[in-house]
């Protein structure tokens, strides 16, 4: 049987992150991570398309909380001991500085992935961390100490630290310990949609649309992707994170109501009429109208029975009408979902009632410990999620002992 002070199964971000600052803090204290597969930070690596989008420019607690679905109000406190700010600073003292991008995400200078990479592992050799790879946790229980056993190995330690992620089989041994695990389901997903009016154009986007879902209390407002499938993006993503539970339960085939301008029907009727006295000689399709990018103002015309030839003039009021609903209030039929990019991520895990959010210690079980994905917290897309993953670890750090 092995024996170290601390074991850390799971070696991603939240793993690694956990033993350089408990490693950091506490000198004399043994620590080992426990990762499953032949690489750790396999996640990391192709998080950000590869550049690893290691949190977002957001500064006030208050403001970054709203981006998680799930955790918002247990993840204030924490925020106001180690947030945006922290995880910046901690990186550029370790050699890796960082840029924030136009739209607030913040990536290592390098633009890649392999420089947080890079910087965990020499951080952990440096500190004297050891790594097992390809270490299947069969299960772990509490004795005098806690007892981890591995398909090949025994192990033990005073403090277990999991953060395994969307592990289904370390969820399972928690949920045998006694905690209670709330069911997971996909979040952060790309909506299927099969529809003449998208058909055609893949690659648009559309800047400041609101999109809503029918029949539930779901709504979200951002730039929109027209896709070789569907849509995605972050008006589409958020609406993912956010619904990920009720859209389960739909089993993913719902409407959703898309207002492609941001102004109500009625505005929009107006301002189509005012356009049909001004424009009269004008073709309607030839001139895209609100900003909207002229491939999608096509479709929405030709959707609206509008002819390709027909001007502007020759518009009878229904044309106008179908055309104000197409801009503001176009139906779309989502049938099924399609993982965004690499970067899966799971809402469900153990139950948030189970974890204090000052330590990250179990309720349950003393000298067992929590960080990342593998409680239920999940954010949008956008460097929140890693966030969350700093966070509990280096405040779990801080408390271990």
């Amino acid at each position: 049987m092995k024996y170290f002070d601390v074991i850390i199964v799971g070696g991603g971000a939240a793993g690694f992150f956990a033993a350089i600052n408990i490693a950091e803090q506490y000198p004399d204290v043994t620590v080992a991570i426990l990762e499953k597969s032949k690489e750790v930070l396999s996640k990391v690596k192709v998080s950000g398309g590869g550049r690893c989008n290691v949190t977002h420019a957001e500064f006030i607690p208050q403001e970054l909380v709203k981006n998680y679905p799930r955790g918002e109000k247990e993840l204030l406190g924490p925020f106001h001991s180690f947030m945006t700010g922290d995880t910046m600073e901690w990186f550029e003292k370790k050699g890796v500085p960082l840029k924030i991008e136009e739209d607030g995400r913040i990536f290592p200078e390098s633009n890649s992935s392999q420089t947080i990479i890079d910087c965990f592992l020499y951080e952990a050799k440096k500190l004297g961390v050891e790594v097992f790879k390809q270490q299947v946790v069969t299960n772990f229980n509490k004795d005098e100490y806690w007892q981890v056993n591995t398909k090949t190995d025994l192990y033990s330690c005073e403090k277990l630290i999991i953060a395994t992620g969307s592990s289904a089989k370390i969820w399972t041994e928690l949920n045998k310990l006694g905690h209670n695990i709330v069911q997971p389901v996909p979040s952060l997903f790309t909506f299927n949609i099969n529809d003449s009016r998208i058909k055609e154009i893949p690659g648009v986007v559309a800047q400041n649309v609101t999109v809503k879902v029918l029949g539930a209390n779901l709504e979200t407002n951002g730039p929109l992707l027209i896709t070789h499938w569907g849509m995605s993006a972050p008006a589409i993503l958020k609406l993912s994170a956010f619904g990920a539970v009720e859209l389960a339960e739909k089993q993913y085939n719902f409407q959703i109501e898309i207002n492609f301008i941001n102004q109500d029907y009625d505005d929009t009727l107006s301002t189509l009429k005012q356009i049909k006295i001004d424009l009269a000689k004008k073709v309607v399709v030839n001139y895209a109208m609100f900003d909207l990018p002229k491939r999608l103002w096509n479709q929405l015309v030709l959707a609206a029975k509008i002819s390709a030839e027909a001007r502007w003039a020759d518009i009878n009021k229904y044309q106008l009408e179908q055309l104000s609903n197409q801009l503001t209030k176009a139906i779309f039929n989502v049938k099924g979902k399609s993982t965004f990019k690499e970067e899966f991520v799971t809402a469900g895990g153990i139950d948030l009632k189970e974890v204090n959010f000052k330590n990250y210690q179990s309720k349950l079980f003393e000298n067992l410990y929590f960080a990342g994905e593998v409680i239920n917290v999940d954010a949008i897309t956008g460097g929140f999620n890693f966030q969350n993953a700093w966070t509990g670890a280096y405040i779990l750090s801080k408390n271990l002992f």
